[in-house]
């Protein structure tokens, strides 16, 4: 199944966006390293591939605990982590085996090394509750799956734009909800329409056929329904 959605993603890749990634790799751009941590292995495949096609470095791991691990975060004097680790982004599940996301987000929110990473929260479940306590931790977002290529390249953009600013020296603040406020900017009509490819591929054609980002219409950030 991973394997296919790997398959799938290449395959439907518009040549308008490969050109872009393209486009990114030879404007000697700084790349970003992401952190992302997921149980699931199709999500795991999926989140992968879409960093990559946005010009992002990627780790993959499949569990909280391999992410402290990574991080040196463990305790542990076998942790993978090592001095100078650079991190530009942290994304997680919510619902993970052994440890939450939102457990990971506190653990890494205490560190003197991470703290400032930004930490994106990813969930199939749209629970507002869950979505408040993880913003209130210091969560930079909250994403309800399937994670779009629209999402990727958000963050990623915010992510450049905050590297640039500290580079300055200037005081790079302000939360990505403060950026682009509760709607977030139509994706081109290529990354959209894959975007639905992918739901397509994860979801029921009963559920991918009627989700919301697949007809014309602008979502709110966090996906708050009554």
């Amino acid at each position: 199944m991973g394997s296919a959605a790997g398959e799938f993603l290449r395959l439907v890749l518009p040549e308008k966006e490969k050109a872009v990634v393209s486009d990114h790799s030879s404007s000697g751009l700084e790349e970003l390293h992401v952190l992302a941590v997921d149980d699931s292995h199709v999500d795991r495949k999926v989140i992968e591939r879409l960093l990559k096609i946005s010009s992002c470095k990627v780790t993959a791991v499949e569990s909280g605990t391999r992410a402290l691990q990574f991080l040196g975060l463990d305790g542990e004097e076998s942790s993978v982590g090592f001095d100078g680790l650079k991190i530009n982004l942290i994304m997680t599940d919510y619902s993970m085996p052994g440890m939450t996301g939102y457990e990971l987000l506190k653990k890494i929110k205490e560190s003197k090394a991470f703290k400032k990473i930004p930490v994106v929260i990813m969930s199939s479940e749209n629970i507002l509750t869950r979505i408040d306590r993880c913003l209130e931790e210091g969560a930079e977002e909250f994403i309800v799956k399937p994670v779009k290529l629209s999402d990727v390249r958000r963050l990623r953009d915010f992510i450049m734009r905050g590297e640039e600013n500290r580079k300055k020296g200037n005081n790079h603040k302000r939360k990505l909800q403060d950026d682009y406020g509760m709607s977030p900017p139509l994706s081109p009509a290529p990354s959209l329409a894959l975007d639905c490819e992918i739901s397509s591929l994860l979801l029921p054609s009963s559920s991918s056929s009627s989700s919301p980002e697949c007809r014309p219409s602008k979502r709110p950030r966090l996906w708050v329904e009554d």
